[in-house]
């Protein structure tokens, strides 16, 4: 039997999908006496307004109609943004080239926070351009927790060439 967590995993997903979003993830934070639903989406040039209205809206009466959340609750729907969290191996190949952060629950080499670009993913191997130590190699099992990180040049960059685009 599913979890209530894998209940509203299931659902997010399948709503994100009839409305051609993907599930980044849901998870459930809080007491029972206080509990918060959260779901990130995303799509191919980001989020609207709109997209995280009608997602939210449409969770909303699929927990009330079938009680799947078991009291009370505040349901949050937003994008990733733009220091997204990498929940799966899926997401360090999705992102190979990008910035990122990543800490580990065992050190290596004598250290657990890394900074730098995500260069590859080798079946269940990261392999990491730190800033620091250089190119290093991690099982994704190694993996606490990662990040992307903004690449302001890159950013600056696409910024300029939109300016660019539209005429102004």
């Amino acid at each position: 039997m599913l979890s209530i967590e894998g209940k509203v995993q299931e659902a997010a997903a399948d709503i994100a999908e009839k409305n051609g979003l993907e599930l980044v993830h849901a998870e459930i934070v809080g007491t029972i006496a206080n509990l918060t639903v959260r779901v990130f989406i995303d799509k191919p040039g980001g989020v609207t307004h709109d997209d995280c209205s009608t997602v939210s809206r449409q969770l909303g009466e699929i927990f009330d109609a079938e009680d799947l959340v078991p009291s009370s609750y505040l349901l949050e729907v937003s994008s990733p943004g733009l220091e997204r969290q990498l929940y799966s191996l899926k997401d360090f190949e999705r992102f190979v080239g990008n910035l990122a952060k990543v800490k580990t629950n065992v050190a290596l080499n004598g250290q657990r926070n890394f900074r730098g670009r995500i260069s590859a993913v080798e079946s269940e191997e990261i392999i990491f351009d730190d800033k620091t130590k250089g190119t290093v190699r991690f099982p994704y099992s190694a993996v606490a927790k990662a990040n992307l990180e903004i690449d302001l040049e890159e950013e600056l960059k696409r910024n300029e060439k939109r300016k660019m685009e539209s005429g102004k």
